[in-house]
């Protein structure tokens, strides 16, 4: 018997909440709800689902918050739902570690299809036999394993989302390539991916955050074409 992939729907407005359910349970997901941030983050622990849809505006903790909570204890994919569409809301959201972000009024097929594509993308960090290094990165003071999705600095595990981590072993598995944002945005997010390429740049930023320029290495930007893991020769 097959498993259902589990989706957590946090949204105040429950009217809207049950219409998301009808059409994921329509597709075979099994689906609990949640009005508020503060259910919601109990909620998780025991029903561990497979992908958050997270609204942003909610009663008390709003998703924001609920988002940074979250990815205090998981890298479960996050997917916002919001009626603000401007682009700081957006950057925003990725910056605290969502794996997507989605406008109000959405079309329903849209918002399936973005459910079954981040699952995919999300589907390598499952546990697999660790069978050689060809998962692995290497440079002085930096590890990019991609086995059991974890990046080590100077000595210590750096906490990332799945994307970043992705994004990172991308472009360091071929040093010194040039890639254009549309290319990443294609390779990482896949093409039914329906977002911009500041998706990558805000991406880039975090990493950046997280990952000072190396004497040996660094993400470089070429500008008005996109961006390579540049590495000393």
């Amino acid at each position: 018997m097959v498993t259902k992939q589990k989706i957590l729907i946090v949204d105040d407005d429950n009217n809207i909440a049950e219409l998301i359910s009808l059409y994921l349970v329509k597709e075979c997901f099994e689906t609990k709800i949640c009005n508020d941030g503060e259910t919601a983050i109990s909620t998780f622990d025991s029903f561990k689902p497979n992908l958050v849809l997270l609204d942003l505006m909610l009663p008390g903790i709003d998703g924001y918050q609920v988002c940074r909570e979250l990815r205090t204890k998981s890298q479960t994919p996050i997917i916002m739902l919001s009626a603000k569409g401007e682009v700081f809301d957006k950057v925003l959201g990725l910056e605290m570690g969502a794996d997507d972000y989605m406008e109000k009024p959405f079309d329903s097929k849209e918002l399936v299809a973005r459910v079954k594509a981040v699952l995919r993308r999300y589907k390598p960090q499952a546990a697999e036999p660790s069978e050689s290094d060809d998962k692995v990165v290497r440079y002085p003071d930096l590890e990019i394993n991609m086995t059991n999705y974890s990046v080590t600095y100077m000595g210590e595990r750096v906490d990332m989302p799945p994307k970043e981590l992705e994004l990172l072993y991308f472009l360091a598995a071929s040093p010194n390539h040039v890639y254009t944002r549309e290319q990443l945005l294609d390779q990482i997010w896949g093409y039914e991916y329906i977002g911009d390429t500041r998706t990558v740049d805000v991406h880039i930023k975090r990493l950046r955050e997280k990952l000072s320029d190396h004497a040996n290495w660094r993400l470089a930007t070429i500008w008005g074409i996109g961006y390579k893991f540049e590495v000393q020769q």
